[in-house]
């Protein structure tokens, strides 16, 4: 594991030496030093730790000791691929319905360990040490963690949350509550008075997370599946579909970037002020930063379909490319292929959620709900985005856009006339 591990924690290192913090870190690697240590992690993985204050703070004030994966974990996982476990990852981006869609997996039932968005802690911790996520460093990053998770180990995870969890205990989780697996009576340990976890569970009183509980949950189970709106690039996973240990499926949901753009519109509106008094005919014009970001993301999201379309050996019967339009208006026949493509069983728990998900009311279809009246949040998007701006996405995202089959609209009634499909019928291999 030391090997394994030897060029990110480098690549690491070297982010620190540039930030001149030499000083800072020796005093408190003196300090660990003196600190007995349980981790197989390489006792330099806590140098990047040692950029974000609060976390210098947190180590230089109490030992630290990183869970240690039992040599016999990791053999039980080859007997559970030898049981037919699977290891499912749902690469997309924001707002592309990716939790409404994650949750076909998170109500597979007992036999599913799901996580929702563990990266979100390595991304935040990444921009905080370095004023931006560096691709390179974050691609690495991204890779170790979900390798680590997939082999049910938080070890890695932990060392990106902030505060350090203390005694692999943490109320910080991101969005725990939305990971019904992190909410099991088995996971669920007793109320801590005093303690706030914001991402408490709404299912059942729990204290704060307890990460030892967690991994050895996860090893119980027969699958794991984790969504991620973080991985910008499918060819960086390669490492996880050649460990021997998994058996990883990749499934990228994609979406019409006109209507991604449109539900982060109403999502972040404050970001996006300049965008609608420009669509209005205001002065003020859009910020070409973010006219490059979406054009940035769309390239992201087509070069990683590429690739996966292409299927590399490596990628053979492992990757599959959903429409989230497509599981809007067919949600039944799409989690039948999805779950077909994964080996998985579709359970009556799935069916069940899905017949009761996909007809929701207008009251309980917020922003960030999971419940969607589906085949109605297929068309939401054209009566809110204005055409100027509908205009700007297809000038940036045009490759993107042909390639998944989302035909372009050359005038405000084409935009909003309903009785006018923008989704081509297409179908993208993936057996």
């Amino acid at each position: 594991m030391k090997i394994k591990y030897t060029l990110p924690i480098v690549f690491f290192m070297a982010l620190v030496i540039i930030e001149k913090e030499n000083n800072i870190i020796s005093r408190v690697s003196d300090k660990l030093k003196q600190t007995p240590q349980t981790s197989q992690q390489p006792s330099s993985l806590s140098n990047v730790l040692l950029k974000h204050s609060s976390f210098r703070l947190s180590i230089s004030k109490r030992n630290v000791t990183l869970m240690k994966p039992r040599v016999e974990d990791y053999s039980e996982h080859r007997g559970a691929l030898r049981r037919g476990r699977k290891h499912i990852l749902l690469l997309t981006t924001t707002r592309t319905g990716s939790s409404f869609v994650g949750e076909f997996f998170n109500q597979q039932g007992e036999n599913m360990f799901y996580l929702f968005e563990p990266l979100w802690h390595v991304e935040k911790m990444l921009t905080l040490d370095t004023g931006g996520t560096n691709a390179t460093a974050a691609a690495k990053a991204y890779r170790d963690v979900l390798q680590k998770l997939f082999l049910c180990d938080f070890s890695l995870l932990e060392t990106f949350i902030d505060p350090l969890p203390v005694d692999h205990i943490t109320p910080a989780l991101f969005r725990r509550e939305s990971s019904s697996s992190l909410c099991a009576k088995s996971v669920c340990s007793p109320v801590v008075k005093g303690v706030f976890e914001r991402y408490h569970c709404k299912t059942r009183r729990c204290g704060p997370l307890n990460l030892t509980m967690a991994s050895e949950s996860c090893l119980k189970k027969e699958h794991i599946a984790i969504k991620s709106v973080r991985v910008r690039q499918l060819e960086t996973l390669r490492p996880l579909a050649e460990d021997t240990r998994l058996d990883v499926k990749f499934i990228q949901l994609v979406r019409d970037p006109r209507a991604i753009l449109a539900s982060r519109m109403v999502a972040f509106a404050a970001k996006y002020k300049n965008w609608k008094e420009w669509a209005m005919g205001g002065n003020v014009p859009i910020d070409d930063d973010e006219v490059r970001k979406l054009k940035g993301n769309c390239d992201n999201i087509k070069m990683s379909a590429e690739f996966g379309l292409r299927q590399p050996f490596w990628l053979r019967r492992r990757y599959m490319l959903v429409r989230y339009e497509d599981i809007a208006r067919f949600p039944m026949k799409k989690a039948t292929e999805m779950y077909k493509f994964t080996g998985i069983p579709f359970t009556p728990q799935v069916k069940s959620w899905i017949l009761k998900n996909t007809q929701a009311s207008k009251e309980t279809s917020g922003v960030y709900s999971t419940q969607k009246n589906s085949s109605e949040q297929v068309e939401k998007w054209r009566f809110k985005l204005p055409f100027k701006i509908a205009q700007v996405v297809q000038r940036v995202c045009g490759p993107t856009m042909k390639l998944f089959g989302y035909k372009f609209v050359s005038s405000e009634e084409m935009l909003t006339d309903k009785s006018i499909s923008l989704i081509e019928d297409k179908v993208f291999s993936f057996l």
